[in-house]
């Protein structure tokens, strides 16, 4: 309940800063993900690293000069490296983001993810993660940045085990303002 009130509170305030958005700017991005899934209690069994790719596009909000809501869509390859251990995902990512200078910015905010496959059981649909991540500005378009995402939710179905798992990623991107 307290994760729902939560995000219900970040939408509200995301839609909210959305009409009063002094530049809107959009954009593609793609990345590097290593993720892992983090058992409990821990797995008697292998739980290797996967090496994955994400991919998508969003939209920037600028509120003021430092301030800005970043809503993103992207394709997510994710979980542990075992075929059945892999998740993939469409995450949606609202970021609130803060200028630090006109090179650097901060960002923080919920992630919502669907899992994308229907052959595997055992998996939940729906997945919450917190997001974090600091994007470096090459040039006006260019930009590298390293994110964060750690699993908020199980991501195993609770009806079929006794185990819970949350996905950690640590994903390295790059991408072009359009």
């Amino acid at each position: 309940m307290y994760m729902k009130s939560l995000l219900f509170t970040f939408l509200l305030i995301t839609f909210t800063s959305v009409t009063f958005a002094q530049e809107i700017s959009y954009g593609v991005r793609g990345g590097l993900n290593i993720s892992n899934l983090d058992f409990d209690p821990d797995a008697t069994f292998s739980n290797q690293h996967r090496n994955g790719f994400a991919f998508g596009g969003f939209v920037d909000y600028g509120v003021s000069d430092q301030f800005s809501v970043l809503v993103e869509l992207q394709y997510s390859a994710e979980g542990a490296k075992a075929d059945e251990l892999r998740a993939d995902y469409i995450q949606m990512p609202i970021m609130a983001r803060f200028a630090i200078n006109d090179h650097i910015t901060l960002g923080v905010g919920p992630m919502v993810s669907l899992k994308t496959w229907e052959e595997r059981d055992g998996f939940s649909t729906f997945t919450f993660s917190g997001i974090g991540g600091v994007e470096y500005m090459i040039t006006d378009e260019l930009f590298v940045d390293a994110r964060v995402h750690y699993g908020l939710s199980n991501i195993l179905d609770e009806d079929l085990t006794d185990l819970e798992a949350q996905n950690t990623t640590f994903q390295f991107g790059f991408g072009i303002k359009i």
